[in-house]
């Protein structure tokens, strides 16, 4: 056992040797993004199960393959940052969440934004940054190969439309909610895995879900949201249908696709909250073109003041209206403390993004 190395500890190919059967190994799901966000992921076979990202082992993957790096020089190393259970594999098995670092000069890849982000939440970690992010997505029918599917799960054979929004937010029955093994086996999934998962429901387009991370705190957010889309990810391969994080999947009079992102600091949850919350609304509001660059791409044709949503170009926010940027809860106001919820971001959203940018803004603002 000690040629197999510390308990605790992957001992990797020099541990694997030693192994007259690979029977009681542990399986490793490291999963990263690639430049365009999209979580991938690839399997190791380990010596034991790791106690802690330190007994994991820094790996790495072909980069000219991810548009990550160039043929010639392509090797980018994964580093180790949270462990998951495998609700696919069951235990022992885990799912790695690993963070990308080009090889060759140490820094991070492209699409690694988590990186600046742990800079950050470590820079402003005495606010204690909570964070819960509606993540809605809209289930697509496949289409060819490899390319963006344009039809929505929830419309016709025959491609028509089906009839107007209405009856398809949090409803119940065949032809109104359409997706919903998807959507229960991926809270499953979650829950198996370790995910913050806070629940689920369909919404206002058909075909069209949403499932709430959090509370999380700092960048934990990021941790769990990027893992609750790649479970996603995986569950549709199972379900003859596409998992679109678009924020305007379907072009007409159909809600688009967000990711509302709530949001407190200590202060905002203390007596004296709700004047620290305006306070932190200003601030945003000075700042709002910068948010909405961070905030997801193509989400002008979400954001147009229709369909719950504030116009890109405007901001504005209020106690419970969900035709502003950013929405008070009602029982925050009433409370005197609480949290706020900025409904600008986009479904496709990098939250690490988000999240930083967030914190940035609030943690200049209270020091101000």
């Amino acid at each position: 056992a000690s040629k197999r190395g510390k308990k605790g500890v992957d001992a990797g190919a020099g541990g694997l040797a030693y192994m007259t059967s690979y029977e009681s190994a542990v399986l490793a799901e490291y999963v990263w993004l690639d430049a365009a966000q999209t979580p991938r992921s690839k399997t190791m076979t380990m010596t034991t199960l790791p106690t802690s990202v330190e007994g994991l082992r820094v790996w790495n993957y072909d980069g000219s393959s991810t548009e990550q790096a160039d043929g010639h020089n392509s090797e980018v190393l994964l580093y180790p940052r949270a462990i998951f259970k495998d609700p696919f594999r069951g235990a022992p098995h885990i799912l790695v969440l690993a963070e990308a670092y080009n090889a060759w000069d140490g820094q991070p890849a492209i699409g690694n934004t988590r990186a600046a982000c742990a800079e950050l939440m470590q820079k402003y970690a005495h606010l204690d940054p909570w964070f819960g992010i509606e993540q809605e997505y809209t289930l697509m029918k496949p289409g060819k190969v490899g390319e963006k599917p344009t039809v929505p799960f929830g419309f016709n054979e025959d491609g028509s439309e089906p009839a107007p929004q209405g009856p398809y937010y949090c409803g119940a029955g065949n032809g109104v909610a359409l997706g919903r093994p998807v959507a229960d086996e991926h809270y499953v999934k979650c829950l198996q895995a370790g995910v913050k998962i806070a629940g689920i429901n369909a919404e206002v387009m058909p075909g069209q879900w949403e499932y709430q991370i959090g509370p999380c705190r700092g960048i934990e957010m990021g941790d769990h949201l990027v893992m609750s889309r790649y479970i996603m990810l995986r569950i549709t391969e199972s379900h003859n249908c596409v998992c679109s994080f678009s924020p305007k999947p379907m072009e007409g009079d159909w809600n688009g696709a967000g990711c509302h992102t709530n949001f407190s600091v200590t202060p905002m949850r203390k007596e004296g909250g709700y004047d620290v919350i305006i306070k932190v609304c200003e601030a945003f509001g000075k700042v709002a073109a910068e948010h909405i660059a961070e905030y997801g791409e193509g989400n002008d044709k979400r954001l147009t003041g229709k369909h719950e949503t504030c116009d890109i170009n405007t901001f504005k926010y209020g106690v419970a209206n969900r035709g502003a940027s950013i929405r008070i809860p009602r029982e925050t106001e009433k409370d005197g403390k609480g949290y706020m919820e900025d409904r600008r971001p986009a479904a496709n959203c990098d939250p690490y993004r988000v999240t930083a940018k967030m914190i940035k803004t609030t943690g200049e603002c209270l020091a101000a």
